[in-house]
């Protein structure tokens, strides 16, 4: 055998690019290839696969090495955002942002690492199973039932009323911002077009928004306003958000931007009919066209129906947290391996010769031969073939296929 056969030899063996797999040695000697798992390591943390991307960033699950905290690891590239408008801009404010945040439904940053040589920032966020959207988004009718919206909401109340006690505008209030927690704590995120209001200036007026287009106040929407309330902006947004809550769709909508800005400055609110009266007064008063009329936080959480009871129905299982197991199942932990890679690394040699391979079939061959001279039998024993690793002493290192 000259330099031994490899699968590499046949590009079409199995349609499958042999790369992936297999890691090509410059040597015609060796002929298997086992090498070991690779783990990242940013700082202490040690990072597994990805749960999530959007236009500018990836997700991916992360544990402490040494305290074993599960958290979720927000990767920015400075490149990517800085083809972004105000991309660096949005990241510095959010990461500035969070670290004076502290509320039990306000995501929490827990550290931040930065790479210069690959130009990478790292936010090691609080690790949460799954997003609001995302639920509304598996459920038939797209929204929750009204006991599950009911709980939800007034946790984001709680955790908005935090926020702008401590003069923060969110500005991007939205089912697609908020995550929960294994507990169905709610967690507001995603603070890249949130502002702090300047306590020296007295009121609450900001002079742009950049949030998803159907939650935008019509103050935003008709752009003939250059200041407006921030915090009334965040009652608009979270009354859309009630209303998608609870209704599955969107209290203004259109085939465009145009369109739903329109919708938002001209069209009145339709109410659907089969949401009760008190709901209906709330979702009124929250999407007042007029900001100055426009209810506070303070008197939504005070409103009837939030201070209403809303009793689960014991037949009425809601929307589930989890979805359906399987490869995003919340309870598997993705960096095990990885982490185990890392306190206890493979001592195993990475690979096998072909020396190595015909000394074994060698002994093999001298003891089938010494075992056959036993037998009393003239028939000829088939000798057994190895389907994928040589079961020899030498080789005890050579993992199974």
């Amino acid at each position: 055998m000259d330099g031994g056969f490899t699968l590499g030899d046949s590009a079409d063996f199995d349609g499958v690019d042999d790369d992936l797999i297999f890691q090509r040695i410059d040597s015609g000697e060796i002929i298997y290839s086992n090498p070991s798992a690779k783990y990242k390591l940013v700082g202490p943390y040690v990072i597994g696969n990805k749960l999530g991307e959007g236009s500018y960033a990836k997700v991916k699950e992360c544990l402490h090495s040494e305290t074993l905290q599960r958290c979720a690891v927000k990767i920015m590239k400075q490149k990517t955002l800085r083809k972004i408008p105000h991309g660096t801009e949005n990241v510095k404010r959010e990461i500035k942002l969070l670290r004076n945040l502290k509320h039990n439904n306000v995501i929490r940053l827990l550290d931040v690492h930065y790479n210069e040589e690959k130009g990478k920032i790292y936010m090691m966020m609080e690790y949460c199973v799954a997003g609001l959207q995302e639920m509304l988004d598996r459920s038939p009718e797209k929204k929750f039932p009204i006991w599950q919206a009911h709980g939800y909401f007034v946790q984001l109340l709680d955790g908005l009323q935090y926020l702008h006690s401590r003069g923060v505008v969110h500005k991007d209030v939205k089912p697609g911002n908020l995550l929960l927690t294994c507990d169905h704590t709610l967690k507001i995120t995603d603070f890249g077009v949130a502002e702090q209001v300047e306590v020296l200036q007295g009121n609450d007026l900001i002079t742009c928004s950049q949030g998803s287009p159907m939650f935008q106040p019509p103050e935003v929407a008709g752009g003939s306003h250059t200041h407006y309330p921030g915090y009334k902006l965040d009652v608009w947004s979270s009354g859309c958000t009630l209303f998608n809550f609870t209704s599955g769709k969107y209290p203004f909508n259109g085939s465009n931007i145009f369109r739903i800005f329109e919708s938002v400055c001209h069209e009145a609110l339709v109410v659907p009919s089969d949401l009760d009266e008190s709901l209906g007064d709330l979702l009124q008063q929250m999407l007042n066209k007029d900001p100055f009329k426009r209810i506070s936080l303070q008197e939504a959480k005070t409103h009837r129906w939030v201070q209403q009871s809303h009793p689960r129905d014991p037949e009425d299982e809601g929307v589930s947290v989890w979805g359906k197991r399987g490869v995003h199942d919340p309870h598997q932990c993705s960096v095990i391996p990885f982490l185990q890679c890392h306190h206890f690394p493979d001592e195993t040699r990475p690979y096998i010769t072909e020396r190595e391979i015909n000394a074994a079939e060698a002994g093999m061959a001298v003891f089938e031969s010494a075992d056959n001279s036993k037998t009393a039998s003239n028939t000829r024993r088939k000798r057994r073939k190895p389907t994928s690793c040589i079961t020899f002493k030498s080789l005890a290192n050579c993992n199974q296929s």
